[in-house]
């Protein structure tokens, strides 16, 4: 939100942030908050949020979230004077599916980690015993769109008193597992599908890319973490795989792709059609994405007249701010329409991403 407030053209903005939860960070710093429906299916989700933009005159609309909903919606969208800033839905598909993601990067020579799907206990036996080695730590997390949930390093050593003393991790033995996923077979549950694979050596590198229409990587900016530093890199390896994969899936706008290490080379963790969390830390690369993305569905061009500045560290440090307690009002009275250029008013509708460094 700051960044897009603060943006190198001048532009008023005006910030539209929508979430189910009213209590929302995001609702307590945009400019005028709403609440989503919940738990309602891609249709209804999508015809939500057309009445919203449209009665709102919003300008352009950046979702984080829900993108199986939208990404398919753009022609709708822009019928009612509303940009939509997504990936085609090919891509979304693709990449919230983490089977799709390695079997089509894999494909395309895009370095990926052993893997193996699996959906029953004896799968998941036999997953293991086909990827084990004695010096290789194997996990298990499920292959949508779950964030950290369903992860679990598999680990069948019994407890030590170190162990045990140590700081928590995720970590289930192979049986444990398995008769989990007996039981609800059992029980007639849905079992999703379940990715086994090596637990990749860090540090973890987060890709923030910017791309046009049909995948032309325009900027990519590496972050990793150090404790509790953060450091912009300047290494050109994991940008040259962000960039076979962006044109790979023909990814646009603002997007994500996370690498770790397998026996020392960077592979393919996964890769988001959405801004990631951490969009903020990229201004200290003297760059704005998130308005160049704006700039660039609006406009056709990006206005960046240099490439970002790497090899900074960042120190990350808790900061507070007040805000303003609010009545979450789900239905803002609406706003008179400004379009571009500047001066104007962008509306986002769909909660954004906020982080102080």
């Amino acid at each position: 939100m700051r960044l897009l407030r603060q943006n190198p053209d001048g532009v008023d903005v005006i910030i539209y942030a929508s979430n189910v939860d009213p209590g929302a960070a995001a609702l307590s710093v945009c400019d005028v908050p709403a609440v989503e429906p919940r738990h309602v299916g891609n249709d209804e989700y999508a015809e939500f949020a057309l009445d919203f933009c449209r009665r709102h005159h919003i300008d352009v609309m950046i979702p984080p979230r829900r993108l199986t909903a939208l990404a398919g919606r753009a022609a709708d969208f822009q019928a009612i004077g509303t940009s939509l800033m997504c990936s085609p839905l090919a891509a979304v598909r693709a990449l919230t599916d983490k089977v799709a993601t390695y079997e089509s990067a894999g494909a395309a020579g895009i370095p990926v980690p052993p893997w193996r799907a699996v959906s029953d206990a004896e799968g998941l036996r036999e997953a293991v015993e086909e990827l084990s080695r004695t010096d290789e730590v194997l996990c298990i997390k499920p292959s949508g769109e779950y964030s950290a949930f369903g992860f679990r390093i598999l680990d069948d050593r019994p407890l030590t008193l170190a162990t045990l003393l140590a700081a928590p991790q995720p970590l289930a033995s192979v049986e444990a597992v398995a008769g989990a996923l007996r039981r609800a077979a059992e029980q007639g549950d849905r079992i999703p599908e379940l990715l086994v694979m090596p637990f990749l050596d860090g540090p973890e590198i987060s890709i923030d890319c910017l791309s046009g229409p049909g995948g032309v990587l325009l900027a990519g900016i590496p972050r990793s973490k150090q404790g509790r530093f953060r450091l912009l890199l300047d290494d050109p390896t994991p940008v040259a795989i962000a960039e076979r994969l962006i044109r790979h899936f023909e990814l646009a706008y603002l997007t994500n792709v996370q690498l770790r290490h397998y026996h020392g080379n960077p592979v393919l963790l996964e890769a988001n059609p959405r801004p990631s969390a951490g969009l903020f830390q990229t201004a200290f690369a003297d760059v704005n994405l998130p308005w160049a993305a704006v700039r660039l569905l609006l406009q056709g061009d990006s206005g960046m007249t240099h490439p970002p500045r790497l090899g900074r560290c960042l120190a990350v440090a808790e900061a507070v701010m007040e805000v303003t307690p609010r009545a979450i009002n789900p239905e803002p009275i609406p706003a008179e329409p400004i379009s571009l250029p500047a001066p104007s008013v962008v509306r986002s509708s769909g909660s954004v991403p906020v982080g102080v460094p």
